[in-house]
C-alpha cells in the first residue's frame, strides 16, 4: 500500500498502518479504509494455508502411514470385479467446473479417500471419441497427416474425432473415416475402447476397424488440414514396435490389428470379437 502525498511531483512514499496517528490528516479517507488489521492478515494467512494444504496433498508423505497390497499370483480380474476393489474406491463429496474450453471442460473434485481424508482431483471431463483402423483390400491402412498444436509437429495416426452429443460411436467412426479421408467403408466393425489418460482425463476412444472401402471426397473441418498416406500394415507395425509412432490410438490400433493376424490361422474361421456396446462384429 502506498500514500500519495500532494506535491508537485506526485512522488509515492510507502507507509505502514501502523505508522497511521490523529496527525496524519492528509491520508485520503479510501486509502485509510483499505488499510487491513492484524487480524485481518492472520486469518487471511491461515485460510491460506488451510487451502494449499488441502489442494497440494499429491506427493506429500508426512502422513503417509500405509502400504500397497502384496503382489499375488492369479488369473485376470478385470476392475471393480475383485471384492477387495471396495477398499480402494474414492467418493466424491463436491465438484465444481474450475475451468470450460471449446472442446472439454476441466472439473476439480473433492473425494474422500479410503483411509476418510480428503483430497483433490482435477479431472478433464471429454465427450468421447472414435478411432478407424481402416483397412484396403490390399493390406494397407489408412493414415492421416497433420499438425498437432500441443505436440508442435506433424504426427502420423489413424482416423479420428470426438463424439457429437448424443451421437452413437458406430455412426460417427463412418463419419470422421469419411470426413478425414474421404473413404466409406461397407463394414464398420467394433475392437475395443480405451480410456487415453485416465489418472485425470475421462476420455474414452472407441476403436473400429473399417473394410471394404471406396474413395468419394473428404470434408474436413474448417481448422483441419490433412494429408493421407495408404500404407502397408507391416510396415506400420514395425514402426509402432521400433518406438516411431507415438499416438496412443495408433500404437493400439497397430497391434490390435497384428494379433489378429496371428491369432488366425489360414483358412481358419474366427467367432465374433465381444462388443459390449453392440456396435458391430469382427468376423473371421
Amino acid at each position: 500500500m502506498a500514500r500519495v502525498q500532494d506535491t508537485g511531483d506526485e512522488r509515492e512514499e510507502g507507509y505502514s498502518h501502523n505508522d497511521v496517528s490523529a496527525d496524519d490528516s492528509q491520508i485520503r479517507p479510501q486509502y485509510l479504509e483499505a488499510v487491513p488489521t492484524m487480524d485481518d492478515l492472520r486469518s487471511a494467512t491461515a485460510d491460506m494455508r488451510s487451502a494449499a494444504d488441502s489442494l497440494t496433498f499429491d506427493g506429500d508423505r508426512s502422513s503417509q502411514d500405509h502400504v500397497s497390497g502384496l503382489p499375488q499370483a492369479r488369473d485376470l480380474v478385470l476392475g471393480e470385479d475383485d471384492p477387495r476393489d471396495v477398499e480402494l474406491e474414492e467418493h466424491p463429496v463436491s465438484e465444481d467446473v474450475a475451468w470450460t474450453g471449446r472442446i472439454f471442460n476441466v472439473n476439480r473434485l473433492r473425494v474422500r479417500l479410503p483411509d476418510g481424508r480428503t483430497a483433490v482431483r482435477d479431472v478433464v471431463r471429454h465427450p468421447g471419441a472414435v478411432a478407424v483402423v481402416a483397412l484396403t483390400d490390399e493390406g494397407r491402412i489408412c493414415l492421416v497427416r497433420q499438425f498437432r498444436t500441443a505436440l508442435d509437429r506433424v504426427t502420423v495416426e489413424i482416423p479420428a474425432g470426438k463424439l457429437d452429443p448424443g451421437e452413437d460411436p458406430l455412426d460417427a467412426a463412418h463419419r470422421e473415416l469419411a470426413e478425414e479421408t474421404g473413404m466409406q467403408a461397407e463394414k464398420m466393425a467394433y475392437l475395443t475402447t480405451i480410456a487415453t489418460s485416465d489418472g485425470f482425463c475421462d476420455e474414452l476412444i472407441h476403436l473400429y476397424m473399417a473394410t471394404g472401402l471406396s474413395y468419394h471426397e473428404s470434408s474436413p473441418d474448417a481448422d483441419e488440414f490433412i494429408n493421407v498416406n495408404l500404407v502397408d500394415l507391416s510396415e506400420l507395425v514395425d514402426a509402432v514396435l521400433d518406438g516411431r509412432i507415438e499416438d496412443a490410438k495408433t500404437v493400439v490400433g497397430a497391434l490390435i490389428c497384428d494379433a489378429i493376424a496371428h491369432r488366425l490361422s489360414p483358412g481358419e474361421a474366427a467367432g465374433p470379437v465381444n462388443d459390449p456396446a453392440g456396435e458391430g462384429e469382427l468376423d473371421g
